[in-house]
């Protein structure tokens, strides 16, 4: 009976503890992109906003919302120019798929890597995911969101929404932004990241 309740008391206090540190590191997340948005180097806000800006609006955080999806890598794919909010045209190239189950809904979304952008010191690893979903227009962008992510070692890959960013589009329109191809919408609601600005 001791023993049991000695491997409750251990199964109880990791998880715990897995899910605060969870919780800490979106916390830092969200701080850091607030932090950024108030800095006058960094800000995609313009000055007038800038100066009364306050905080980013946030879904709360939900670990339901990090994925761990299946990922099949697809190596042989012709890059393309990605579509913008203007005449730019980025070289992407699609890295591979993510596939997973959510709220009974089968989801494949394509990973892209941005062809200039790898070559930069720093971003060897770096993956784009765009993507829209049912809450656009309503609680969140509607031109939908993006996520970074890192490559994966094998065959899953963490897809953690609650890390998902509007394009800066959302906040001034001088920038250019990559549109979420097509075939990344998913037809389902993701309440999780940063909602629509004002």
């Amino acid at each position: 009976m001791k023993k049991n309740l000695f491997l409750l008391f251990l199964i109880f206090f990791s998880n715990y503890g897995f899910s605060q540190t969870y919780i800490n590191e979106l916390n830092e997340y969200q701080r850091n992109m607030n932090a950024e948005f108030s800095d006058s180097l960094k800000s995609p806000l313009s000055e007038s906003d800038r100066l009364i800006f306050k905080n980013l609006d946030f879904f709360n955080i939900d670990s339901t919302y990090r994925i761990k999806a299946n990922f099949n890598r697809t190596p042989y794919e012709i890059p393309f120019p990605m579509k913008t909010t203007t005449s730019r045209a980025p070289m992407y190239v699609k890295y591979g798929e993510a596939s997973f189950i959510f709220n009974g809904s089968d989801c494949i979304l394509n990973i892209y890597q941005n062809i200039d952008l790898v070559k930069k010191e720093g971003y060897s690893d770096y993956l784009f995911l765009p993507f829209t979903d049912l809450s656009n227009g309503n609680e969140t962008y509607g031109g939908g969101r993006y996520i970074d992510i890192k490559k994966p070692d094998g065959a899953y890959i963490i897809i953690d929404f609650n890390k998902a960013y509007n394009p800066y589009c959302a906040y001034n329109h001088k920038y250019s932004c990559p549109i979420p191809p097509a075939e990344n919408n998913l037809n389902i609601e993701i309440k999780a990241g940063v909602k629509k600005y004002h």
